[in-house]
């Protein structure tokens, strides 16, 4: 048997190396523009796709979003980490220097990434930035001592709290309590499971795809590859749509040949909803782009709906319609096991400036019901001045609207999510199966509001 000599082995690790430069070096771009330039992480995947990540072998883009997501949800514990070896704190104007440092350390704590690949590569991603190159040695110094010694500081904290920033913690343990917030920021620390939702017979499907159907009708997987690889996504047999904002449509009843309006529509997995129950939907949005993938989706579906580009708080003239769905647009916070940039990105002033044009919204969705019209009112967030603080204003502004409570044989799942007041709401740490991987949901609230006759 021959040996490979010491200097083939140092090439072929230099190789591995080189492999896998580009997957790291589109995550700490990717970083940068979440983390330093404010922009929201699906806006910059979505640009990416047409650049670095679009060139990416699929095994490299999974790398990179792997990296992005793990470094974003394990952020508190890696900051805690870094701190300790930085002594004299981050320099300032040093480029990417913070994203390569986050991501390398996420590689190594919670990734299990060989040390001798996440620093050599680090530092290569520091000399390949102008403005990071100075800082080089300083990249593999400190890299160096968190291999060392960043697992145990990392595992002595309290992930759920550290992970979670203050202004979100403190607002959730008002709202929910110590309790509560600590399983809902624990949930948010997993990749998430896959959601369909399918044009029928889930159950087949479940088995197809080798997931398991849930109590609201969807398929959960967990997600391997990609999702356009999937076997029934080129024939239009489902759409990936999470099992709690599968719900709100269901709370619609009896949709067949009625006319329905889909408010905030984009990217359109109520729409389809609607439509494959037989409903004349009018899907309207305000963003352009975000409508021309809704048309995209109901093509491969082989659905159809009027689809309006317009401001929704506005729009409608003499329009009328049976029932309104308003998935209205929030702080989202009910999402951030999928979305883990949104603790970064929002805030409390955010929260308040949803909630004025959630209830511009609302007003205007109300102007549209014919009357003994029904609309549904829902949001992805925690927050209950998005929820139920938003109902309960626009009972007070509306005499003729009363709750439509959800029944005990609503057919998409568990009592804890009826509330006492007749709404419905979800939380991240709920729909537990029998393992963390498979276990979870997006936040949730909806409620079911009736016109009088």
């Amino acid at each position: 048997m021959s040996k490979t000599s010491p200097r083939n082995k140092t090439l072929s690790r230099t190789r591995d190396h080189q492999v896998g430069l580009p997957a790291r070096r589109t995550a700490a771009a990717i970083l940068d523009a979440v983390l330093q330039k404010k922009q929201p992480l699906d806006d910059v995947l979505g640009r990416v796709r047409d650049g670095a990540m679009y060139d990416l072998p699929t095994r490299d883009r999974a790398l990179a979003r792997a990296i992005v997501g793990t470094s974003l949800r394990r952020k508190g514990q890696i900051d805690k980490v870094l701190e300790t070896f930085l002594d004299r704190g981050l320099p300032a104007r040093a480029g990417t220097l913070y994203p390569i440092l986050l991501s390398g350390a996420a590689q190594m704590l919670f990734m299990e990434v060989p040390p001798h690949a996440a620093i050599d590569l680090a530092v290569r991603l520091a000399q390949w930035d102008p403005r990071a190159r100075r800082y080089d040695k300083l990249v593999n110094a400190v890299l160096r001592r968190v291999s060392e010694k960043g697992e145990g500081i990392a595992s002595a904290l309290d992930a759920a709290r550290i992970n979670t920033p203050d202004w979100l913690w403190q607002r959730w343990e008002r709202t929910w309590g110590e309790d509560r917030t600590s399983a809902i920021a624990e949930s948010q620390l997993l990749e998430p499971p896959l959601d369909l939702t399918v044009k029928g017979d889930p159950d087949v499907w479940a088995k197809k795809l080798g997931g398991r159907m849930l109590e609201t009708g969807s398929v959960r997987l967990i997600p391997r590859g990609r999702i356009e690889e999937l076997t029934g996504f080129a024939e239009g047999a489902w759409w990936v749509q999470n099992a709690a904002a599968s719900i709100p449509a269901q709370l619609l009843h009896d949709l067949a040949g009625k006319r329905v309006a889909d408010l905030c529509a984009a990217p359109g997995g109520k729409t389809a909803q609607l439509a494959l129950r037989g409903a004349a939907v009018t899907a309207v949005d305000i963003s352009k782009t975000r409508m021309e993938r809704l048309e995209e989706n109901l093509a491969r579906l082989d659905l159809s709906a009027e689809v309006i580009v317009a401001d929704a708080t506005q729009w409608g003239g003499d329009e009328s319609f049976d029932a309104i769905l308003l998935d209205a647009p929030c702080s989202s916070t009910g999402t951030i096991r999928r979305h883990p940039d949104i603790p970064y990105l929002k805030s409390n002033a955010d929260i308040t400036d949803l909630s004025a044009l959630q209830s511009r919204l609302l007003d205007n969705a109300v102007r549209l019901l014919k009357p003994g019209g029904t609309l549904v009112y829902s949001t992805c967030s925690l927050e209950p001045e998005e929820g139920e603080a938003q109902v309960a204003a626009l009972l007070t502004r509306n005499s003729e609207l009363r709750i439509d409570p959800l029944r005990t044989d609503e057919p998409f799942g568990d009592a804890e999510w009826a509330q006492a007041s007749g709404v419905l709401r979800t939380f991240p740490n709920q729909l537990r199966l029998d393992s963390p991987e498979w276990s979870g949901m997006d936040g949730f609230f909806a409620a079911r509001v009736v016109t009088s006759e």
